[in-house]
């Protein structure tokens, strides 16, 4: 195998057999001549792709399993939000920056444009526009196969960095008689039994190959099986927590023209329940990328009529007029998502060495909040800072300093949304009041450009949320956030369920 981890054929239809795969494990770093060893990463998204760059620091070798095929500029099956919009908040974007030095320039000069947040786009939220003031960030548009092609780039050009596509993990292999130490992975490659050649079904007789590793870490993605291996080892399993919101969306591409929208590049509709919304986002290629969405249960359409039928309901009228003018490129396609998902690896006494979780796989956010590649990112500074330091305790520490940055984001994520009632979930006091002061924050926003500013750099997560309680800020709140001069514009009851043919 080119990664020259050491590789072993288990005996077929067993399970992962630590007494077996054991004596294939590569010698620890220390004896080994003085080599730092062998990181594996499973999962070329976002959160692979960045874990992968910090690993290659401190490690030899690192190699990206990824069960899809990486080169192509379509999106991938393995990320089936590929298709819709990808929001990176300016917080992601400059730790990507400082990751790959040069990134934003090298993506503008492959077409996607860098604007300011508020200058260069339309911000709604309740039916109102966000004062359209200089805020200091920078949205990047991008599409995500395009991020992700150019971040593959460079890491490609890094020594000791491997991808091995067309490769899907079955399980975690331990040590023998240490069984809360993690010393490798089972890989089965494509094309042993696969319909389509790209991703492989393990079975019982999988064929699979133990492939050695010093630390492993799972970037598989919200569907990540990782507790599930934990289990089959006896070792514990992360709890989880759920937030269901049932949110539907439905993506279309648009060809651009420059005049479009007065130039500007961005145009976002804040999504609530009883408020639709969506997001209208110009891609490389002069296209226009349009999302629609909307939440528990009230999908939009995947019918070019009904896609566009539900545009009209929107609380502002930008986006539908920009689908009444522009030309399709593409069919509607839509996606479900259930709901804010999080696995508290934080919370396990003695998470076992050699493995940890990273990225969607630790915690995955409702989208309409953009904090999936961002927290990812963040996630990446602190596995290189705990890199650092020595110590068999890396799960531990990686866990307790990440859950920190996914606390705020997923406070931000669930607290809006367990501010409407069809929203299940646990209701306090604080949680309340938050949501309270939120809302006039949001309202206020629209007429004050010092609100608007921390607002937007809160939502960045740029920022804590207690800048929301600057002197300034808690002014403009007293003083415009108490009326809401513009109403969101309800959804017709007749509108409320389009019976269109792709509807989800």
């Amino acid at each position: 195998m080119a990664h020259g981890g050491t590789v072993r054929q288990p005996g077929q239809g067993r399970g992962t057999d630590a007494d077996d795969l054991s004596r294939a494990r590569p010698a620890p770093a220390a004896a080994t001549g003085g080599e730092r060893g062998h990181a594996v990463v499973l999962g070329a998204g976002i959160a692979g792709l960045l874990a992968a760059r910090v690993l290659a620091e401190s490690f030899d070798r690192v190699t990206v399993f990824e069960r899809d095929v990486l080169v192509t500029a379509d999106p991938r099956r393995g990320v089936p939000q590929g298709r819709h919009l990808h929001g990176l908040l300016d917080r992601g974007r400059q730790i990507m920056e400082e990751l790959f030095p040069g990134l934003t320039a090298e993506l503008g000069a492959r077409g996607a444009p860098a604007i300011e947040t508020l200058v260069g786009s339309r911000w709604y939220l309740r039916g109102l526009r966000v004062h359209p003031t200089e805020t200091g960030l920078i949205s990047l548009l991008a599409s995500r196969p395009l991020l992700e092609a150019v971040i593959q780039a460079n890491l490609r050009g890094m020594p000791g960095v491997e991808f091995v596509q067309r490769a899907v993990a079955t399980g975690l292999v331990a040590a023998p008689h240490a069984g809360a130490r993690i010393i490798g992975v089972r890989i089965v490659r494509a094309g042993r039994s696969a319909p389509d050649g790209l991703r492989p079904e393990p079975t019982a007789a999988d064929g699979a190959e133990f492939v050695g590793a010093d630390l492993v870490v799972d970037a598989t993605g919200r569907g990540s099986r990782g507790a599930d291996w934990l289990t089959a080892l006896g070792l514990p399993r992360p709890l989880e927590q759920r937030v269901d919101v049932d949110l539907g969306y439905a993506s279309r591409l648009y060809r651009r023209d420059p005049k479009d929208r007065d130039g500007q590049r961005s145009i976002i509709v804040s999504t609530m329940p009883g408020s639709r919304g969506g997001g209208a986002v110009a891609l490389e290629g002069e296209r226009w990328q349009i999302t629609l969405a909307g939440m528990l249960g009230d999908h939009p359409p995947a019918d070019p009529d009904g896609f566009e039928a539900f545009a009209r309901t929107l609380p502002v009228p930008d986006i539908h007029d920009l689908i009444s003018s522009a030309h399709a490129l593409t069919d509607p396609v839509p996606h479900r998502f259930s709901g804010s998902l999080r696995r508290r690896y934080e919370r396990l006494r003695n998470p076992p060495a050699g493995f940890l979780a990273i990225g969607d796989a630790i915690c995955s956010f409702n989208p309409l909040y953009a904090q999936g590649m961002t927290v990812a990112a963040q996630q990446a500074l602190v596995l290189r800072n705990c890199l650092r330091v020595a110590g068999p305790d890396l799960p531990a520490r990686f866990y307790r300093q990440a859950s920190c940055l996914v606390d705020a984001a997923w406070e931000l994520a669930t607290g809006a949304d367990l501010r409407y009632p069809g929203v299940q979930g646990r209701r306090g006091l604080r949680g309340r009041l938050v949501g309270a002061y939120g809302e006039r924050v949001q309202i206020a926003a629209h007429r004050d450009a010092a609100v608007a500013r921390a607002l937007m750099n809160w939502l960045n997560l740029v920022d804590a949320p207690t800048a929301l309680l600057r002197p300034t800020v808690i002014a403009g709140v007293l003083r415009y956030g108490r009326a809401h001069p513009l109403q969101p514009m309800r959804v017709p009851p007749a509108a409320q369920h389009h019976p269109g043919p792709g509807s989800t």
